[in-house]
């Protein structure tokens, strides 16, 4: 048949193995056999646990993500309570949010604006 598909000659006659060359053949094929299934077990071995190890590691890659995203969550949280305090104590003090062009009530009071009392001079002993 493989003669016929290359476009050979199919009426040649084969002759027979003799009984030895035959045992010899099988015993080759049997060794080369159990050689390639050993590898495809090999192979296919390697492949599952390559693949139970990757589910590891995804397991972990979303369990970082899933933190990750939970302080996120938290920070975004605490921003707006901070955000709320900020403008409780802009309310508070009056700053009307232009705090660098102008101070809060509690800087421009008459109290913050009194001149400092002098330092009481030193004393020199009398000789």
């Amino acid at each position: 048949m493989q003669r016929r598909l290359i476009g050979r000659a199919t009426d040649i006659h084969i002759r027979p193995l003799n009984e030895e060359k035959a045992i010899q053949a099988a015993t080759d094929l049997l060794g080369e056999l159990f050689i390639f299934l050993v590898a495809c077990a090999a192979i296919i071995f390697e492949v599952h646990r390559s693949g139970k190890s990757e589910a590891r590691k995804e397991e972990a890659r979303n369990k970082a993500l899933e933190e990750i995203k939970e302080k996120m969550e938290e920070l975004k949280r605490e921003k707006q309570m901070m955000k709320l305090r900020v403008a409780e104590v802009e309310r508070v003090t009056g700053a009307g949010g232009g705090w660098p062009w102008v101070l809060p009530r509690a800087f421009t009071s008459s109290a913050a604006q009194a001149e400092p009392e002098p330092e009481p001079a030193a004393q020199q002993p009398t000789a």
